[in-house]
């Protein structure tokens, strides 16, 4: 079981990616545009800093839904593998079923 903390912290991280995404997306958008005045671009890489860190998509950690587990994850399922595998073998996720041969 990850620390409650650690959890917390991630999903905050979710809450201000979701929140930031438009104002960082279009901030971007001007910052690669080669066509603009360097000025212009200059001022919106200004702007982009002083946006929160935390705020960035890739910031946000992939953690499993049940236990919060940092590393191993399936993206399909949001589980760990451990979990994964437990739930497998209990016939509780649909069409999966643990190889045996």
């Amino acid at each position: 079981m990850a620390k409650t903390s650690s959890v917390e912290k991630n999903n905050r991280r979710k809450h201000l990616s979701s929140a930031h995404a438009a104002k960082r997306a279009a901030l971007k958008k001007v910052v690669m545009n080669r066509e603009l005045p360097v000025e212009d671009r200059f001022e919106a890489t200004l702007k982009l800093a002083q946006l929160p860190r935390n705020g960035a998509k890739v910031r946000v950690r992939l953690r499993c839904e049940l236990t919060g587990r940092p590393r191993g994850n399936y993206r399909k399922f949001q589980l760990s593998r451990n979990m994964l595998r437990d739930l497998a073998s209990s016939g509780q996720i649909p069409g999966l079923t643990k190889a045996s041969w």
